[in-house]
């Protein structure tokens, strides 16, 4: 019966050791941290990279029901979002909210 649930324990210990564990590590290191330190910076940057990365692929390559829409669609959704952002002083909740408006909309009249 426990070799049934052997593949999620190691599934389990594998997917905490690739995340958790780095990531206590990051909190730990982050708190010797200056505030308007060089490596903060660094650190800020990469993130931010990051995740336009994977919100440039979601754009340009999508999987799924977003598939289904036209690359202009999603385009213009994220660029009337971004404008929106910067015209609410950047409120985030703002730009996500007229993005996901404009793309529902869209693919509503499609």
């Amino acid at each position: 019966m426990m070799a049934d649930y052997w593949p999620f324990v190691v599934i389990i210990v594998a997917g905490w050791l690739a995340t958790d564990l780095w990531r206590w590590l990051g909190v730990i290191a982050g708190n010797r941290l200056q505030e308007g330190s060089e490596p903060l910076y660094w650190v800020r940057a990469v993130a931010t990279s990051l995740v336009m990365a994977v919100t440039a692929k979601l754009i340009v390559f999508p999987t799924g029901a977003l598939a289904a829409s036209p690359l202009w669609l999603r385009l213009a959704a994220t660029s009337l979002g971004f404008v929106a952002f910067l015209v609410a002083g950047q409120r985030i909740i703002v730009g996500v909210t007229v993005s996901l408006g404009l793309l529902a909309l869209g693919l509503a009249f499609l």
